[in-house]
């Protein structure tokens, strides 16, 4: 899977959470180190966790 395959699966993971929920990521894409922090930055989602190559990323509260 490429960058961009993972960050608009991310997206649609993401959006389907209630605000607040938490979505566990295993994420294998040797660029998701710096793609998924760059993408919460640039959303506003929280990132609660980041040890390559899991993540917690928890849904911002408003859209």
């Amino acid at each position: 899977m490429g960058c961009g395959e993972l960050i608009v699966l991310l997206r649609k993971r993401v959006r389907a959470l209630i605000p607040g929920g938490v979505l566990h990521l295993t994420a294998r894409d040797p660029g998701a180190v710096e793609d998924i922090p760059a993408w919460c930055r640039l959303t506003g989602h929280f990132l609660r966790n980041a040890e390559h190559p899991f993540y917690d990323i928890e849904r911002k509260k408003e859209d």
